[in-house]
């Protein structure tokens, strides 16, 4: 990530578009805000200086306070203006950088998603950037009041006396030293507490989700000490840290607010060898007591300042993460509908999985991908979906590499179903509806007719309007899956691959989504990764791949004629089946 020359903040405002302006308002409003709130002590002297000369002018007194009033009003109405604007800048920042992350983690290779822990993930996307909020929000404003207030009132001071405005300076000296040696080491402290809770975050979600595995072999206890152990990891971050930090922080917070140490002696002596007026002394001690108040606050920010770097490094990880290359516009039109893999290579990280992979699937044709687990159908099936792109070699479709293609046009051309399918936290309907947004209840429900669907979804609690949990909880693993085929079909895409997506379903289900299938997918490509070959023997053409590699392809009875890979798959497959029917 190329370093940033204005720094975080420089970087989180230019996030903040056409709402920038209101940060300069939110800064201006502070500033009016923190003149109306020193102006009062001026008037305070004023009414001191009226009692040391013994007048009796109720008048002067009233106008005086009637002033003071008008001027705390002023302040409480511009700072609360001032946090409104800045809070308005603020959140509509954090969604800017929120969905920039998110619009990010659609157009990254999918490789580079699944590789980072969903608990880490989900920890920078919401918690890291909701913890910008205080920062941005604050920052600017109580800046803008907390050094602007004393230095205004430091300047009146020294125009009063040179001396006593040295004097109330003497403890910040030695305040800032302690806070100096409260900070040391911030940076490798922080990023330990960042790395416990992103671990935590993840030990959390494993465990939770993997909660039935957990009882049904008994590992309840080996687990939890996993968790355990990241819970304790977690809290001892923060509090090593906070234990390292007390004494010079008691120390700062003592002696840095402590001006009358000083200035009240020195200003005595003044006022009894006559270098000063007593009303000026007095006027000095009432704008000296709450003289560090205001900087102690901006520098109880300090903490949210130094976050900034390692948050928004971590938020930009995301966000400038490399993406899957591909043009805004359309500039070369597919002709037809024929996918063509040419040399393929790809890889996870270091090791490759496909070696120089090609075959040609015309428009229309019904294809089917088998071979041994972990052999890489299901990585071909994800290059031509475009989720990842490939290290080598080329995937075209109508004669144009589908890197040329813009992904969203292209993601309108395929309908992909794996086995291991997504359900939202939503009604039914609106889940198969996610296929095509602007489909009718009447089209959603068609949709699930031609599945299979309807039957079950109407013996649901409320039927299409049954929530189905997160991820889909509420469902088995099967009726997820035909929802997800339902979903894929409403998109009426031209090429449907299928990976897996009957691995759930029991055969009474899969002989009718089967059935569907065939009904629907009529004049589109499909592409079948399956394990029951018995579903794919009728396919145009069967690539066998075992390694990486293609090793064979043909129609069924061609390659059981070969007495290859797939006859030995094949003859293993019926063999099962016959025992299955001997239970």
């Amino acid at each position: 990530m190329e370093k940033d020359k204005n720094g975080s903040f420089g970087w989180l405002l230019r996030q903040s578009g056409e709402r920038k302006g209101k940060f300069v308002l939110s800064v201006i409003l502070a500033a009016l805000s923190t003149l109306c709130g020193i102006a009062p002590y001026y008037f305070v002297a004023r009414i001191v200086k009226l009692l040391l000369d013994g007048s009796t002018d109720q008048s002067e007194y009233i106008l005086n306070c009637v002033i003071i009033l008008a001027l705390w009003l002023g302040h409480s109405l511009f700072h609360a203006l001032s946090t409104s604007n800045s809070h308005l800048a603020t959140f509509h920042t954090l969604a800017v950088i929120r969905k920039k992350a998110l619009d990010k983690l659609a157009k990254m290779p999918l490789g580079d998603v699944i590789s980072q822990p969903s608990g880490s993930l989900k920890s920078t996307i919401v918690e890291r950037i909701d913890s910008i909020e205080t920062t941005l929000a604050h920052i600017l404003p109580e800046f803008t009041t907390g050094i602007g207030a004393p230095v205004i009132v430091l300047v009146y001071v020294f125009i009063i006396s040179w001396k006593l405005g040295l004097a109330a300076l003497i403890t910040i000296p030695l305040g800032v030293v302690c806070y100096a040696l409260m900070m040391f080491g911030y940076e490798e402290n922080y990023k330990r507490t960042v790395n416990a809770t992103k671990a935590l975050n993840a030990v959390t979600t494993e465990y939770i989700r993997g909660i039935e595995v957990i009882k049904v072999f008994g590992k309840a206890q080996s687990s939890y000490e996993k968790f355990a152990a990241a819970a304790r990891e977690s809290a001892a971050s923060f509090v090593d840290w906070m234990r390292k930090c007390n004494v010079y922080m008691t120390f700062a917070m003592c002696i840095m607010p402590a001006t009358m140490l000083s200035v009240l002696p020195i200003g005595g002596i003044m006022a009894m060898h006559g270098t000063i007026s007593t009303a000026d002394f007095i006027t000095v001690i009432i704008l000296t007591v709450g003289l560090i108040e205001p900087l102690i606050r901006v520098m109880s920010y300090s903490d949210d300042i130094a976050q900034m770097s390692t948050i928004v490094g971590e938020v930009r990880t995301i966000i400038d993460a490399k993406e899957m290359t591909r043009p805004e516009k359309l500039t070369k039109t597919p002709v037809g509908g024929d996918i063509v893999l040419n040399d393929v290579h790809f890889g996870y990280e270091d090791k490759e999985i496909l070696h120089g992979v090609s075959m040609t699937i015309h428009s229309g044709e019904f294809v089917a991908l088998v071979g041994p687990s972990g052999s890489g159908k299901s990585t071909i099936a994800r290059l031509i979906a475009s989720l990842w792109d490939v290290d080598g070699g080329s995937i075209s479709l109508g004669g144009t590499d589908i890197r040329d293609i813009p992904l969203d046009d292209y993601n309108d051309r395929i309908a992909y179903v794996s086995q291991d399918n997504f359900l939202f936290d939503l009604s039914v309907r609106e889940n198969i509806r996610l296929g095509r947004q602007s489909a009718t209840d009447t089209e959603v429900e068609e949709a699930a007719r031609k599945c299979g669907c309807h039957d079950f979804i109407m013996g649901l609690e409320n039927g299409y309007d049954t929530v189905v949990g997160t991820s889909g909880g509420h469902l088995s693993g099967g009726e997820r899956q035909r929802i997800a085929i339902a979903r894929s079909m409403l998109k009426n895409a031209d090429i449907v691959i299928l990976d897996e997506a009957t691995a759930y379903t029991d055969p009474e289900s899969e002989a009718v989504i089967q059935r569907s299938v065939a009904g629907l997918v009529e004049g589109k490509t499909l592409i079948v990764i399956a394990h029951r070959l018995s579903t794919v023997k009728n396919a145009d053409c069967i690539y066998v791949v075992s390694d990486g590699n293609i090793t064979e392809s043909g129609k069924h009875e061609e390659l059981l004629k070969n007495g290859g890979l797939y006859s030995s798959m094949w003859t293993a497959h019926i063999s099962a089946k016959d025992g299955e029917d001997d239970v």
